[in-house]
């Protein structure tokens, strides 16, 4: 409790001498042993008419309201998504995969919507800074999803994105369900890797999957 008043304390003082756009950015899926993990990003249209107290921790949202506030996030806010693939996540760490998708979402809404990336304060959810993003101001913030609500709307929008593509997942392979878990490792998951095997959705390097490659 203290910490996150020492960081809601920290976020306020921010915001009351920052004079740049605020850039809310988030991952979604670091925890999964499944599926890719997605970020977003969210710059609010001071024109938007909005109710911006609806964005809070996308994990504290019924999944049909999180699915209504994605398309009015998307629809009224500029936005962006970012991914780092099952490959990626083995290859380099699920760290440093969750940066690369952020570092790919900043890239891209600075692309779709000719950000000048001089006026932009990227706060990210975490302990971390993205690398290799040349002349971004950026700052971390621990809790951000409950403390800021960009990074709040940034996890709802890449929640959303990524629970709809596992959705996708277990259409092709329903013993899974991945439906129901979108990828993380619950008792259902493990237990079905283990009678069915892994797929080319798992991760190859993660305690729950590896075990069981054949």
């Amino acid at each position: 409790m203290k910490r996150l008043l020492s960081n809601q304390i920290k976020v306020k003082e921010i915001l009351a001498t920052t004079s740049l756009s605020i850039v809310g950015v988030d991952e979604v899926g670091r925890g999964c042993i499944a599926g890719p993990v997605c970020a977003g990003v969210v710059i609010f249209n001071p024109l938007s008419k909005s109710n911006l107290k609806n964005y809070v921790d996308s994990k504290s949202i019924r999944e049909a309201q999180r699915q209504q506030l994605s398309e009015e996030i998307l629809s009224e806010h500029m936005c962006a998504l970012g991914w780092a693939t099952v490959n990626e996540i083995d290859q380099i760490n699920i760290r440093q995969a969750a940066l690369l998708a952020m570092r790919r979402a900043v890239l891209e809404l600075t692309e779709s919507y000719k950000i000048q990336i001089d006026q932009q304060l990227l706060m990210i959810d975490g302990l971390d800074i993205i690398p290799n993003l040349v002349g971004y101001k950026q700052q971390n913030v621990i809790k951000g999803d409950q403390l800021l609500r960009q990074i709040s709307a940034a996890s709802i929008i890449a929640k959303v994105a990524r629970d709809n593509l596992m959705k996708n997942f277990s259409l092709e392979h329903p013993e899974y369900g991945f439906e129901n878990h979108k990828g993380y490792g619950t008792v259902t998951h493990r237990k079905a890797i283990e009678k069915f095997g892994v797929t080319t959705y798992h991760r190859r390097t993660f305690a729950g999957v590896k075990e069981y490659i054949r």
